[in-house]
């Protein structure tokens, strides 16, 4: 994934700070994101969502909304309605480079922004939320102690996430005065509702209340054990992987053609986090997706294949793909295969034609179903031997390495995890 920072003009003439995720290929799609109250776009699930659908090959723009983070201007002059506006002019500032936004994502109070920005982003044709509030006043609660001196002196100072924001009277006024049902009827986009059962910022009530106001299609998703901000990596890349699984199949994901040289594309392995092993695996241009990671006994998180077992599972796959050509050619009555693989390491004594101290040795149990005859099985077994796979692990292959210059991003956000 490639990251550009990227300015745009807000509602009133501000400049607002944004980065520009970007699949290493051409786009297929292009999303916008909508962070959460006061947070920012460097807020940790926002950055793996935007990751993750990087990889499907999605361009997502993130950006801090008026008076937070690193954008320009006063915060305590925005609103509900002014996030709404910079929404639709990060939209028009993508659309002046040639990228219409096709999915908008938002999280809490950025959920609602999205589904009140929808209608004038025409381009849009997915709209998926995380903990979204239907009624926008219960926000109000994290500043009541302030609502008296904001409504007598036209603003107050309250402290959130640990830090000291000034809440301005249009704010709590434009907020009280927001109706998300019509707007939510009216969605012509998809929409993904994503909500945990346990938050406690925004209860469970109020996905169900944005579910049912809204018209197919339509669905539903529960984060279960995830608190309001996803902080928790897992429930992060879960999110991620639902959002980024979600998205294909309403937006037009056409991938280019792989890269001279390589005729199946690049696979594409990125670390997921740095405390631990766990890989992010993409290929075809992000339209098939794998994790990869080592069993907690290894230092791992056991989220996916190790290495090794991806090897096996290629070796049966190739397998059984080839005795299946084999046998469809041959109008053999073959009704199905399975391929048990195992790996370990052998003496070289053990092993023919190896040298060295230890070989690895993968084993291979094929089970054939249909009225095959012995000979057909006989055959059947010989060419099983002769899988592309096969003779790649039996001959060796040459691995080129080349290490590649990459940018490193602006300082992150310092009070990301604002509620």
């Amino acid at each position: 994934m490639r990251t550009e920072r990227f300015t745009f003009e807000g509602h009133d003439g501000s400049d607002l700070s944004a980065r520009l995720d970007l699949p290493d290929e051409a786009p297929v799609a292009t999303a916008l994101m909508a962070h959460c109250f006061t947070c920012g776009k460097d807020i940790p699930a926002a950055r793996r969502i935007a990751a993750r659908l990087a990889g499907l090959g999605i361009a997502v723009l993130r950006f801090d909304f008026t008076g937070l983070g690193h954008s320009k201007g006063e915060f305590e002059n925005t609103s509900f309605s002014t996030n709404v506006s910079d929404l639709v002019a990060a939209a028009n500032a993508l659309d002046a480079r040639g990228m219409d936004v096709d999915l908008l994502i938002g999280h809490s109070l950025g959920g609602a922004a999205v589904l009140r920005a929808a209608a004038e982003i025409p381009s849009t044709r997915a709209v998926a939320t995380i903990g979204a509030p239907y009624d926008l006043g219960h926000v109000t609660h994290h500043f009541e102690g302030a609502l008296e001196t904001i409504a007598r002196d036209g603003v107050g100072e309250v402290r959130l996430g640990g830090r000291k924001l000034r809440i301005g009277k249009g704010f709590v006024e434009d907020i009280s005065g927001q109706n998300l049902e019509s707007a939510i009827g009216a969605l012509k986009p998809a929409l993904l509702v994503l909500h945990a059962p346990r938050d406690e910022t925004v209860g469970i009530d109020s996905a169900t209340r944005i579910f049912l106001a809204a018209k197919h299609p339509k669905s539903f998703v529960t984060l279960d054990e995830a608190d309001h901000l996803v902080t928790n990596p897992a429930d992060a890349e879960y999110a991620a992987d639902v959002i980024a699984a979600w998205a294909t199949k309403y937006l037009d994901l056409r991938r280019p053609a792989p890269p001279i040289g390589a005729p199946e594309g690049v696979t594409r392995v990125s670390e997921i986090a740095p405390d631990g092993f766990a890989q992010d695996i993409v290929a075809s241009g992000g339209k098939h997706h794998i994790k990869a990671d080592e069993p907690v006994a290894y230092g791992g998180t056991d989220r996916g294949l190790s290495p090794y077992q991806l090897m096996a599972a290629s070796l049966g796959a190739c397998t059984s793909m080839t005795l299946r050509m084999y046998a469809r050619r041959k109008k053999w009555p073959l009704e199905g295969v399975t391929v048990d693989v195992t790996h370990d390491r052998m003496h070289a004594q053990d092993a023919p034609s190896a040298s060295g101290e230890r070989i690895d040795r993968f084993r291979r149990i094929i089970r054939l179903c249909g009225p095959l005859d012995a000979e057909q099985r006989a055959r059947l077994l010989e060419i099983a031997d002769r899988c592309p796979v096969h003779r790649t692990l039996e001959t060796g292959a040459t691995v080129e390495t080349v290490l590649e210059e990459t940018v490193e991003e602006e300082p992150r956000d310092a009070g990301e995890t604002a509620a």
